[in-house]
């Protein structure tokens, strides 16, 4: 017997901003106020797509991720909420922009979802919150 399997579509959009951090208790460079120029993705999946053939509008999505940006671009994120309480990790950047879309997304089809976002702090480095 065939395992069910489930159809799934997937739409990514990226944006960037640039922001300045220091990771507390960290023992390194890193400690050090400095920055980088971020690059975020968040991809939404789900199994059927709306009565146009979208899983979710780019445009939506886009607009919602600036909108998130515009709270952290050019600022250093250990003096905003709730990076003065937890540390700005890309680890800690991938679930805050996860929580802020979740609460910020409409319009999705039955099913659709955030399945995760990736943080890179630079073109080798990532970090990835998975729903």
């Amino acid at each position: 017997m065939e395992p069910d399997t489930i159809t799934m579509f997937q739409v990514s959009v990226d944006e960037s901003f640039s922001a300045g951090h220091a990771l507390r208790g960290y023992k390194g460079k890193c400690e050090n106020p400095h920055g980088h120029n971020y690059k975020v993705r968040i991809t939404i999946e789900g199994p059927a797509l709306d009565s146009i053939g979208l899983l979710y509008d780019f445009t939506h999505l886009k607009r919602v991720m600036r909108e998130i940006i515009g709270g952290v671009d050019h600022i250093y994120l250990n003096d905003q909420a709730p990076f003065d309480t937890i540390n700005p990790s890309a680890e800690n950047l991938a679930k805050y922009f996860f929580d802020e879309t979740t609460r910020e997304m409409s319009a999705a089809p039955e099913g659709a979802r955030i399945s995760c976002v990736t943080v890179w702090e630079t073109d080798t480095t990532s970090a990835t919150y998975w729903s």
